[in-house]
C-alpha cells in the first residue's frame, strides 16, 4: 500500500502540475503546451500500467498462496495456527482486489483532469 501511495503521487499532483506547466492565454507563447500535455499524457500512461501490473501480481501471488493454504486446511481441519493464516492472507486478498477499483478511480479522476487542460494542445492515440 505504502508503494501504491508513492506511485500515485503523479495523479495526486496533476492539477498542480498542469496549473504549473500548461500557460494561460497570455503566456502561450511562452511554452510549448503540446509536448508537455504529451509528456505528461506518456507519464501517466506508464504510471498506471505500472501500478495496475504490480496489483495484479499482488492479486495472483496471494491467491496462489491462499489456494495453497485452504488445501492444507483441508487435511488439517484442526490446526488453528492454519485458519489464522489463511484468514490472514483472505484479508490481504481482497485488500488488494479493493486496490484495482481505487486504482480505477484514481486513473478515470486523472484523465478526467488531463482532458479538460490538454484536449486542445494534444490528442492522444486512440488507444486510450
Amino acid at each position: 500500500q505504502e508503494l501504491l501511495r508513492v506511485m500515485r503521487t503523479i495523479d495526486d499532483r496533476i492539477v498542480h502540475k498542469l496549473n504549473t506547466t500548461i500557460p494561460t492565454a497570455s503566456f502561450v507563447g511562452k511554452i510549448d503546451a503540446s509536448q508537455t500535455c504529451k509528456e505528461l499524457y506518456h507519464s501517466l500512461m506508464d504510471a498506471h500500467t505500472s501500478r495496475e501490473r504490480i496489483i495484479k501480481n499482488c492479486i495472483a501471488q496471494t491467491s496462489s498462496v491462499v489456494k495453497t493454504l485452504r488445501e492444507e486446511r483441508e487435511k488439517a481441519q484442526d490446526d488453528l495456527a492454519l485458519l489464522k493464516q489463511l484468514r490472514k492472507e483472505q484479508t490481504k486478498l481482497k485488500l488488494m482486489q479493493s486496490e484495482l477499483n481505487v486504482e480505477e478511480v484514481v486513473n478515470d479522476r486523472s484523465w478526467k483532469v488531463f482532458n479538460e487542460r490538454c484536449r486542445i494542445h494534444y490528442k492522444p492515440p486512440k488507444s486510450q
